[in-house]
């Protein structure tokens, strides 16, 4: 049997896919799988900030539809670059096992967040980590970057920053965890939903690749994702609102942990419930419930009419 996978052409997109290819041949010794790198949106307006983009979906949109369209039998992305609706007929047929979904500091001269000085710079290209940076800092200046992980940590190296905030899941797939100056708490830190955790996407009428691919899933990552996920949807949240969700998985139990920050960082609003690991995106829905009853709806209405005035 031959594959053909489409995927980004950054490095980190590559080590991702062929994480998934030595996976699914682990499976299958006789499967060959070739790789068609496909440009994105995203790739392509490189140098202009994530805020001032107003289209979704704009590290994958491309690819899945080369999925939907048969010119590639299946994909991989960062699942937190995925939308949450998707009007294509694609689905996410397997989670591979999660790699740690924290964010982290990376700093020049080896400083922790709190022995930062005030004043100094630090990079972040997500509006939730510029968000939870002014709840818990607010005496730091944020500045916007771009670039793929290796990039960002060489514009900080040349002293553009002082600090950067990355998730810790690209630097280790990248074999730079060398650089990591502090691991930053899920509770101060509630990483986009989905951080972590990788996408393989398929057409939904292709049956023989969905039960090839479906191998290579880890049940216990699938149940996280579908919490995190249902959150999103019922919240109402998008990738600019700086909106949290972590699920984490432990035998028989799911738990849920989500937060929403307005545009300032002044407020932030959290919640967390446990639900049976079988329900997954019943416990989504119910801690999105909750978080609306807390206000969340007035502050991603305030980050709303940031985007439409901007």
């Amino acid at each position: 049997m031959k594959l053909t996978v489409g995927t980004r052409g950054s490095r980190l997109s590559l080590i991702q896919t062929n994480f998934v290819i030595q996976q699914l041949t682990r499976k299958f010794p006789d499967l060959e799988v070739e790789i068609k790198i496909i440009k994105t949106l995203g790739d392509r307006i490189a140098s202009k900030p994530l805020l001032q983009i107003k289209e979704k979906g704009i590290f994958e949109k491309e690819i899945d539809r080369a999925v939907f369209r048969g010119e590639v039998d299946f994909a991989v992305h960062s699942m937190k670059d995925v939308p949450t609706i998707n009007p294509l007929k694609t689905t996410i047929v397997a989670v591979p096992k999660r790699e740690s979904p924290y964010d982290v500091l990376v700093s020049k001269d080896g400083l922790t967040l709190e022995k930062l000085p005030p004043g100094a710079v630090v990079g972040t290209g997500s509006p939730r980590r510029e968000a939870e940076l002014h709840h818990i800092r607010p005496d730091l200046k944020v500045e916007a970057i771009r670039g793929n992980v290796d990039t960002r940590v060489r514009k900080l190296m040349r002293g553009l920053y002082d600090a950067v905030i990355i998730a810790e899941a690209g630097l280790q797939r990248l074999s730079m965890q060398h650089c990591i100056t502090e691991r930053l708490p899920l509770e101060a830190f509630t990483p986009s939903p989905g951080q972590g955790a990788l996408a393989v996407i398929a057409r939904e009428d292709n049956i023989k690749v969905i039960d090839t691919l479906k191998r290579v899933n880890d049940p216990s990552s699938m149940a996280e994702i579908l919490a995190e996920r249902a959150f999103v949807r019922e919240v109402g949240g998008g990738c600019k609102v700086p909106i949290g969700a972590i699920a984490r998985a432990s035998g028989n139990t799911l738990s849920l942990y989500a937060s929403v920050l307005s545009p300032d960082g002044k407020v932030k609003v959290h919640t967390s419930l446990v639900e049976d690991v079988k329900s997954p995106e019943k416990l989504g829905v119910e801690v999105a419930q909750n978080l609306l009853k807390m206000g969340a709806a007035e502050l991603i209405q305030r980050w709303r009419r940031l985007y439409e005035e901007g």
